[in-house]
């Protein structure tokens, strides 16, 4: 709950973590900004297809279905979570479980190839980008929206923590964290078959109630490979907690006692 004084993860005894649609919805207002943002910026007047990679519970569909109702919409995702969700909406959409790269080395091509938060656990930017750009219809646009700030204290903390002595030799595998690169890079990557190119951050600041709900907050994304490579159940409890203790030196308590959680996207939006 936020702001309790203790973080527990909600799982069975020995299941590995997977993608949670509860928990990823906790913070639904703050992570609908971004995805929003994305789909005003969109400059194809009347798409009829559009592939929403990484689709997550099914908001993003709902989204863009609001801007373009009449558009046929295909979402995927890996997660079977995440996917009962979004068919249990009952949109008018097709949402398929697939792999990004999978789906990115098929044929056929799409009005909008869209990603709201997800190419950021897709490895091999330089190569994933330009596939997915050749999925794009001649007049549409691969539309996507990333965390930028790899730097930001809660993925400093997280990483420092994995490599301590004391955590390094507990991880069944070793934690992938996400994948983000300069605007220069996208840039590189796509101009070769971009007409246009648009690629800008924004720096969204979330007031939250406790630091616990910054840990909870990134319960949802940012930390799921960490949870993901502990062993056990009270292994990923103790790192939590031990988490959510070194955070309260990098995020202060403001006036009225909530915290400010930034929170940096990149977003890139190229034409064919």
């Amino acid at each position: 709950m936020l702001g309790s004084s203790k973080i527990i993860v909600k799982k069975d005894k020995n299941r590995m973590p997977s993608w949670d649609p509860a928990q990823y919805a906790q913070f639904a207002a703050e992570r609908a900004r971004p995805c929003r943002d994305l789909i005003a910026a969109i400059a194809v007047e009347s798409p009829e297809r559009i592939a929403d990679l990484g689709c997550g519970p099914g908001n993003s569909a709902a989204m863009l279905a609001d801007r373009w109702p009449a558009v046929q919409l295909l979402g995927i995702d890996t997660s079977s979570e995440m996917l009962e969700a979004a068919r249990a909406t009952n949109q008018h959409a097709r949402f398929e479980q697939s792999q990004i790269e999978e789906w990115a080395e098929q044929s056929g091509q799409w009005d909008v190839v869209f990603s709201n938060a997800a190419l950021q656990w897709v490895p091999h930017h330089e190569s994933i980008f330009p596939q997915l750009m050749h999925r794009v219809s001649p007049g549409g646009a691969l539309a996507v929206q990333m965390p930028a700030d790899m730097q930001a204290p809660a993925h400093v903390v997280a990483r420092e923590l994995a490599a301590s002595p004391e955590w390094s030799t507990r991880f069944a595998t070793s934690p992938i964290g996400w994948q983000a690169h300069s605007a220069g890079f996208y840039y590189d990557a796509l101009s070769p078959q971009a007409k246009r190119l648009d690629i800008w951050k924004t720096d969204y600041f979330h007031s939250l109630p406790s630091v616990e709900s910054v840990t909870e907050w990134y319960r949802g994304s940012g930390l799921r490979p960490y949870l993901d490579a502990l062993r056990t159940l009270s292994a990923r409890n103790e790192f939590l907690a031990q988490y959510t203790e070194r955070l309260r030196s990098e995020y202060s308590l403001r006036n009225d006692g909530r915290v400010l959680l930034p929170f940096t996207r990149i977003f890139v939006v190229a034409y064919r």
